[in-house]
Order: C-alpha cells, then structure tokens, then sequence
C-alpha cells in the first residue's frame, strides 16, 4: 500500500491567545502524516507564548515575522514540507475528519479544495450568506479559513497578493480558475468559524471588506458580473445586511479614495 501524502496546514495569526489553543488541540488529532505551520505576526496578547507550548510537538512549526495574513501565508507555504496546503485560520477550529478528507479531494485528481465552513454566532448578524461571486462554473467566494491548494500550483499562481487588506482568497481564487482550474468543493470535511459577536466589530469587519472589495474591482473589472441580482434583492430585506451593506460601501469609497493602498501588516 503506498504511504499517504503528506498535508501541510498553514496558519497566520495576530493576537488570538483566545481561541489559538482550541485551534491548535483540533489539528493535533488529525490523520498524518501532517505538519502545522504557523506564522505568528508579532502578536502582543499572549498569542506566541500559547504557541511555544505545542513547540514540542514533532509536527509543530512556528515562525514569528511582520506580515500581512497573505503574506503570513506565503511564508508558511515556502517553508512547508508537504505538496498539499490547506489554509484556515486562528479563530476557528477543525472537525476530526478535515485533513482526512480535505486529502481524499485531492487524492481524487482536484488541484484546489474548498470545505464546509459551519458558522459559530451567537448574535444575528454573524449568520449573514457571503455574496457568492462565480467564474466558470467555480465559486470563487469560498473562503480561505477552509481551502485548499496543491502547493506546486500555489506558487506557480504567485500566492496570495500581498496587496489585498482583504479578500485576497478571492483573488487567489480568481486567478485559478482563470489559469483553467476547477474549484471541488469537500462538503464532509468541516472547519467550525467563530463569527464576531459585537456590533463594533461586525462594523469594523464589513468595513475592510468593503476596501477589499474596491481592491478586488480594480484588478478583476468585471469580478461583480459574476453574482446574481435576485440574491442581492433578497438580502437586502434583512436589516442587518444593510448595516453590513453600508459598512462595506464606507470601506469601499475609502479605498478608492486612498487608492487600495493601506498595509495590514502587524
């Protein structure tokens, strides 16, 4: 029987002492072979001292760098060990299950997988549908928490764009269905998301993905012909997708003010 691949999990952090532990203990009992990549952006909360507990761990690696959380990516990706990457992110964690089946996609021929992602909110806001964009059959809308890419056509694409303040996912995912592949979407392999639960921070978020979004418009023209108006006229039935609405459309102007040129960088 030949041996499985090896996965390799990148992760970019900044300041999630909170949930980092959670995180880490779901990725700990994943099927291997496995490593961990995490690249810490100069957290200050507690965030590296958490992570130097699991530094002891064969599969563990950690890495502290001024980064974006594309460019967080980018590094982990380079130093990985194994030809499959899958990205998720400090606030969530992983069902038993994700590697495992995350690697059966690809082992079944797919260059890039996208997983189930299982909202975690308490308030009514963190339940709102994304505004799926779609390009040859692929949405492209499905988010980096849960996604993955064979590592040699990562960084023949170039990876992340490390311009992007947000959905930089988008773009990467963009750029691979135009390059002519298909996103297959793994509804078994799950990965649970904690949403924000302040309405400040249900602001704050909207906003930056309001200048992502501009980002987004100016290097892909026609990103917005992609979705459909009849899903756009449902959701803004529901107040708190305006607020959002709103929000993104402040970021949005912002961005096409400042001209996209914001870094994220910690």
């Amino acid at each position: 029987m030949n041996p499985l691949p090896g996965v390799s999990v990148v992760i970019t952090v900044r300041n999630e002492a909170r949930t980092i532990g959670r995180l880490m203990q779901s990725l700990l009992v994943q099927e291997g072979p496995l490593e961990i990549v995490v690249v810490d952006a100069l957290s200050s909360d507690g965030t590296w001292e958490a992570l130097l507990d699991y530094a002891s761990s064969g599969n563990v690696r950690l890495f502290r760098e001024r980064c974006s959380r594309g460019g967080g990516r980018n590094i982990g990706v380079q130093r990985a060990r194994y030809e499959y990457i899958l990205f998720t992110d400090g606030d969530a964690w992983a069902h038993p299950d994700w590697v495992r089946n995350m690697r059966r996609c690809f082992l079944s021929g797919a260059s890039v997988v996208a997983g189930r992602t299982e909202k975690i909110a308490r308030a009514p806001f963190g339940r709102l549908n994304r505004l799926e964009l779609f390009y040859h059959g692929s949405e492209v809308t499905l988010p980096s928490v849960n996604l993955g890419y064979r590592k040699d056509l990562f960084l023949a694409l170039g990876g992340f764009d490390q311009g992007f303040v947000t959905a930089e996912d988008i773009d990467l995912n963009i750029r691979s269905v135009m390059a002519g592949n298909s996103i297959v979407y793994c509804g078994d392999a799950i990965i649970y998301h904690e949403e924000r639960d302040d309405i400040s921070g249900f602001i704050r978020q909207a906003f930056w993905n309001g200048y992502g979004r501009w980002q987004l418009r100016r290097k892909h023209p026609d990103a917005w012909a992609h979705t459909s108006p009849l899903r756009i006229g449902l959701d803004l039935a529901n107040p708190w997708y305006l607020l959002r609405s709103f929000s993104g459309a402040m970021g949005y102007i912002y961005s096409s003010v400042t001209g996209g040129k914001i870094s994220m960088e910690g």
